[in-house]
């Protein structure tokens, strides 16, 4: 049993194990130690299921209401750590902490081979936002979530609950160059989420969504930077059909990472039906902007994305 008792008395804010776990609070503790905090019961099952809970600190409280968890924990060979009030608040960073806080290892994840459907976050700053694509590439079924240039940590804590569980769920890659990083998908069709673009709807009746996928989406203040839409085959946009000035970015992207799900899936279950392969090239993301493809007329205003 792995359970380390602190004696009569619960951690505090000062207890020694304590203050180490809050350094992971900031991305210089968390990539000097390689791991990570995920706080709430929602996270902390996920992380136990994964495998990956070193830690777990939790409140007298939360010794009633997830006994289940900690259990889970110790059978998984996670050191328990039953902490104060004062305590547990030191390491969450909720106004109202929900009783649990694990300490986990970094996910040692590698893009998957011959992926599907992809989501490429460029410049993406706002963990909130963030944590919502994460959990909508998740529920889409996508193969991967990358984290590219100038994109928020995905081990920050609000990236972390925000993603609901679903940063457990898929691989979930942090590069450092989104162009270089688009070079491993040659075949795969490159669309960026952009406003003006051609309108998503039209392209999916058209059948040109179907396809092996990777989707840019850039922050919701400023959109992608040209030189990084200019990469993509495509620039696609979600119409506007009522009075909303623009989307929310998680939303738009939701809204992208579906429409190509679910294209895929029909594809897959009308297989009967031939249809000659389209062939994306190999592209070099060094030598120029791809050749422009042609879109089908567009039925309603592109959406500001962002």
């Amino acid at each position: 049993m792995s359970t380390d008792e602190p004696g009569p008395d619960a951690y505090t804010a000062r207890s020694s194990r304590v203050v180490n776990a809050r350094k992971l609070q900031r991305r210089r503790g968390r990539d000097k130690a390689e791991r990570f905090l995920a706080e709430g019961p929602q996270a902390v099952r996920e992380a136990i299921s994964a495998g990956v809970v070193t830690d777990l600190f939790y409140d007298l409280d939360a010794d009633t209401r997830h006994s289940d968890l900690i259990d889970a924990a110790v059978a998984a060979g996670a050191h328990v750590h039953p902490c104060t009030d004062e305590g547990l608040a030191a390491l969450a960073e909720t106004v109202t902490p929900q009783g649990l806080v694990a300490v986990c290892r970094f996910l040692d994840q590698r893009l998957p081979e011959d992926p599907k459907l992809v989501a490429v976050l460029h410049g993406i700053t706002d963990p909130g936002n963030a944590g919502t694509v994460l959990r909508a590439a998740d529920a889409a079924g996508a193969d991967c979530v990358v984290f590219g240039t100038d994109s928020v940590d995905p081990y920050n804590g609000k990236c972390v609950r925000s993603s609901a569980g679903s940063l457990f769920h898929l691989p979930v890659v942090r590069a450092a160059d989104t162009a270089d990083l688009l070079d491993v998908f040659a075949h795969a069709q490159i669309l960026a989420a952009a406003a003006g673009g051609d309108d998503l709807y039209a392209l999916d009746a058209a059948g040109d969504l179907d396809a092996p996928t990777v989707w840019l989406f850039g922050s919701e203040a400023h959109g992608l930077d040209e030189a990084t839409a200019a990469l993509a085959h495509r620039r696609v946009g979600v119409p506007i059909w009522g009075r909303a000035e623009s989307l929310n970015l998680a939303v738009a992207a939701g809204v992208c990472l579906y429409a190509s799900a679910a294209a895929q899936r029909r594809k897959l279950e009308w297989a009967h039906v031939l249809r000659s392969p389209r062939i994306y090239p190999a592209r070099r993301v060094r030598a120029g902007r791809l050749a422009d493809h042609s879109s089908p007329a567009g039925c309603g205003r592109a959406a500001r994305l962002f």
